[in-house]
């Protein structure tokens, strides 16, 4: 490697917001013998970077401190661990770094060569890096939660889907159209276009005394929902579940985590699910061909250089981008 320090974005501690992110300079990165070292070429940010830097996951997340924010990633490979046979310099691939360790705002990180996957020519980098997080917990919510075959066969489901605007919700209403169902969103008055633009079926607006009920128009009852949004109590969605249906929560509170017990305990048949997403590198590959194939699309809500990662971290931090927000170096 020629370069012997990269330009990072880092926090040495809980809170702080903005105000706590640093510029720096820190030595580029050595791959072990299972990693790749990419140079990154675009990164995005989700919810729980922030979440992570409020210590809403401590004592687990960051592992330590200074601490690099980010996950998703996508660049170029400039150097492969002894081990590693998926991978060469130059490949072009999209990465999930750890939570526990992060490294997205930089101008290298350092990827798990099982956690990156071949990026095609017809996938931008900004697509790229928008899929790993997002996507995969869209996808995992859909195939494995709620049982959801996105060929299109399958019995025909009934969904809800919540915060259908925003960086999984969007990748969620295009990935169940691809299966046999009837989608209902809700989302801000705003995006009601754009979210049925996505092929939702019907969109509530959340504001509305009917989207607050989360009540669909058309009557149906939901067989499963996908729950990414927060502060909406059991007993809003019970009444309109199907006789088994299941709220697959992507953000569970403490509340919810009750519900989940309860259910659980009392054997009812509609019941709180929450999801802990789990990456498989087969479930990563299907993502990145269907952006290839033209089938999923990645919408960006703003662009920023790493130099004003702060104007991404506010952004993410405000819970009104529509899409996804990306980070060029």
């Amino acid at each position: 490697m020629d370069a012997k320090l990269m330009h990072a974005v880092q926090y040495s501690g809980y809170g702080g917001g903005t105000h706590a992110l640093k510029h720096v300079e820190v030595p580029v990165p050595e791959p072990k013998i299972d990693e790749v070292l990419i140079k990154v070429e675009a990164a995005t940010l989700n919810p729980v970077d922030w979440k992570i830097q409020k210590g809403m996951l401590r004592p687990f997340l960051p592992r330590k401190f200074p601490t690099i924010p980010g996950t998703d990633i996508a660049g170029e490979v400039v150097q492969a661990g002894s081990g590693v046979k998926r991978f060469k310099t130059g490949d072009k691939v999209v990465a999930l770094l750890s939570h526990a360790t992060g490294g997205a705002l930089a101008e290298y990180a350092i990827a798990k060569e099982n956690l990156t996957v071949a990026r095609p020519p017809e996938v931008s980098a900004p697509e790229g890096a928008a899929l790993p997080v997002a996507a995969l917990t869209a996808h995992q919510a859909l195939t494995r939660s709620a049982n959801i075959k996105l060929d299109g066969s399958g019995e025909k489901k009934n969904i809800l889907i919540t915060a259908a605007s925003g960086g999984v919700g969007h990748y969620t209403v295009q990935l169940a159209k691809l299966g046999n169902t009837h989608v209902t969103a809700t989302c801000g008055a705003r995006n009601i276009d754009f979210v049925k633009g996505l092929g939702a079926d019907e969109v509530l607006d959340y504001k509305t005394a009917e989207g607050a009920a989360l009540k669909s128009p058309s009557g149906k009852k939901y067989d499963f929902v996908i729950h990414g949004a927060t502060g909406i109590p059991w007993a809003t969605f019970e009444p309109n579940l199907s006789a088994t249906g299941k709220v697959i929560d992507l953000t569970p509170s403490p509340s919810a985590m009750l519900t989940f017990a309860m259910k659980k305990l009392t054997f009812s048949k509609k019941q709180l699910v929450p999801l802990l997403m789990i990456p498989k590198t087969e479930n990563f590959d299907y993502i990145v061909n269907l952006v290839k194939e033209g089938k999923l699309k990645t919408f960006i809500d703003s662009k920023h250089p790493l130099s004003k990662a702060e104007d991404a971290w506010d952004r993410i931090m405000s819970g009104h981008a529509t899409g996804k927000i990306i980070i060029d170096p």
